[in-house]
């Protein structure tokens, strides 16, 4: 199935939007202006906090988990606002020249966290012996930053990206493919596939963590979408992607019953508010 971008009805903008707020209660700022020439060097935008209610996963990445809610976040910085795209967000250090955000975390880590907040695997893409999409549990992303003049803003990923002939915005959300791995003849490791670059992929690619349920070109003289240039913000400025599982949770984890959790949706978009 082909997940178009989800639309949502009024009561989960309320719900999502409270939780979003206390996300941006951490500290996501634009990096400072370069320094004065005879002043002293500037100061440097404080730490991000953790955001609230989440539990990080990792000591050394920065990624935070809500199993009830089923959000994964991940901090990271936008390194490219122009130009053709073959992943929306890589690992640091990896895939920078094609991706708009660096997560500050191993590909290993996020598909860990989104297997702990229920999402589950499907398959990466296959081409043969004939295409076959990507398919797992649907992922939205919401991106948050503050701007320079402490404006707090959100916006679903597809926003940033766009279609490179139409030039109209990326419409469909990504599913949990799941990457995997190889074992290394020498040395016997096992080694996810990922981790060269390919996190949350808008080229098909069979190495794809999160990818797009539908046939979109790797070859560079073919990407299908490029960056939505206008929209993005500097490059350098931090964001926090957060990731929400759709769909039905595991079998082994029954759902709430509905009287409760519209109680509890309630009350929680109302603690939330700014």
């Amino acid at each position: 199935m082909i997940w178009p971008m989800m639309r949502v009805v009024p009561r989960a903008t309320f719900l999502l939007t409270g939780v979003l707020c206390l996300l941006l209660q951490g500290h996501i700022l634009a990096d400072p202006p370069a320094p004065v020439p005879g002043q002293a060097d500037a100061v440097p935008p404080p730490p991000m906090q953790d955001p609230v209610g989440f539990r990080r996963i990792s000591k050394t990445h920065d990624v935070w988990i809500h199993p009830e809610r089923r959000m994964v976040v991940v901090d990271g910085r936008i390194c490219l606002r122009q130009g053709p795209l073959e992943m929306f967000a890589c690992p640091q250090k990896t895939k920078e020249h094609e991706a708009i955000v660096a997560v500050s975390s191993d590909a290993m880590t996020v598909h860990a966290a989104l297997l702990a907040v229920g999402a589950q695997t499907g398959h990466p893409v296959q081409f043969a012996p004939e295409y076959k999409a990507a398919a797992g549990s649907r992922v939205d992303i919401m991106i948050l930053w503050t701007e320079r003049d402490g404006q707090r803003r959100q916006v679903p990923a597809q926003q940033w990206i766009r279609h490179s002939q139409s030039k109209k915005e990326l419409e469909y959300s990504w599913v949990f493919a799941g990457s995997g791995f190889f074992v290394d003849e020498e040395t016997k490791q096992r080694h996810y596939q990922a981790e060269v670059g390919d996190l949350i992929c808008v080229s098909n690619f069979p190495t794809a963590t999160l990818d797009l349920p539908v046939e979109s070109s790797q070859a560079n003289a073919q990407l299908e979408f490029e960056a939505f240039t206008d929209r993005i913000p500097p490059v350098g400025t931090r964001v926090r992607l957060v990731l929400i599982v759709r769909g039905e949770p595991p079998a082994s984890k029954p759902n709430r019953a509905p009287a409760a959790k519209d109680a509890r949706d309630a009350k929680d978009g109302k603690d939330a508010a700014p």
